[in-house]
């Protein structure tokens, strides 16, 4: 449903996207992952036909994003990472607008509009000023004109900004009823637990694509050290402690806690618990941990230079 070739932008003398390329499947929800600036929004921008490549090709359910800018426009919904409903409209109002956009006339549009309202726990709602919805009703309204039309794909930009985890997981739920029915899902998102739910991963940073496949596919081969999370009685001056010692790859920290990335077969919990007290730091507990998509995303980021 989504083929990208090579797709590359560049603007002046910056590139933003380099050679990027990747595919979606029908019904797939598609983490598209990286650090603000990556190029995520220009890579998605090109793909909804709103952007021109510099090179390489791009197609949206089977069409030619450069050539054919319309027929893909008409085939997709966006939703972007910014609430870009009107606010001083009712739900109604906002509704019966994107409604015309996608042209719903008549009956079509009184059904589309009652099953959006469903799907968005909007119910004794559909009068109401959208401003005045919470932060989570807006972000499900505005899935719910993204998908009023009834697109076989369906971009989202980091679509739960800014919304409490609860809701999060409620605006996931309907993500995944979308892909159970056969729609396409690209979504960016900064919250990492929430790219466990994507079937297939793509990391860019830079402009350039720096890992792609499945979450556990990623976790395994992003990252081949060993990873040790430690707890310590203070974390002021920690990480400049363990800057140089042996083996010690990378440190980040873990919420009270760090994360120790150690060359492979170097540590064990006991010995680097020593090579820790021997920099003066006090350990309360050291263990070696999975690797999640947090620490996956770090060390990326952490290896690839920035030169654009």
């Amino acid at each position: 449903m989504i083929v990208a070739r090579e797709l590359t932008c560049v603007f002046g003398s910056f590139t933003a996207v380099d050679h990027v390329s990747f595919a979606v499947a029908r019904g797939e929800i598609f983490g598209f992952l990286g650090p603000n600036g990556a190029g995520k929004s220009t890579t998605i921008r090109m793909l909804c036909g709103l952007l021109r490549p510099t090179s390489g090709t791009a197609r949206v359910a089977g069409y030619d994003t450069g050539r054919e800018p319309e027929c893909v426009r008409e085939r997709i919904g966006y939703m972007s990472q910014k609430f870009s409903l009107y606010r001083d409209l009712s739900v109604r109002e906002n509704l019966a607008f994107f409604g015309g956009v996608y042209g719903l006339t008549g009956a079509r549009l009184q059904a589309r509009r009652e099953a959006v309202v469903g799907m968005a726990g909007l119910a004794g709602m559909i009068d109401r000023i959208t401003g005045t919805l919470s932060g989570a009703l807006q972000q499900r309204l505005a899935l719910g004109c993204a998908i009023l039309h009834e697109p076989s794909i369906l971009f989202l930009d980091e679509p739960t900004s800014g919304v409490d985890p609860l809701s999060r997981r409620t605006f996931w739920d309907l993500i995944q009823g979308l892909a159970a029915k056969g729609v396409t899902v690209l979504v960016t998102t900064h919250f990492l637990d929430e790219a466990e739910f994507c079937q297939r991963l793509a990391f860019i940073h830079a402009g350039r694509l720096v890992a792609l496949g499945t979450p556990a596919d990623v976790r395994r081969e992003s990252v081949q050290e060993d990873l040790f999370e430690v707890a310590l009685e203070t974390l002021a001056g920690a990480r400049e402690k363990l800057q140089g010692l042996a083996d010690v790859l990378a440190v980040s920290f873990f919420g009270p806690r760090l994360h120790v990335f150690c060359r492979s077969g170097c540590y064990d919990s006991h010995t680097l618990g020593r090579a820790l007290a021997a920099r003066g730091l006090a350990t309360q507990h050291v263990a070696r941990v999975p690797v999640r998509l947090e620490d996956v995303f770090i060390r990326l980021v952490q290896r690839q230079p920035l030169n654009r």
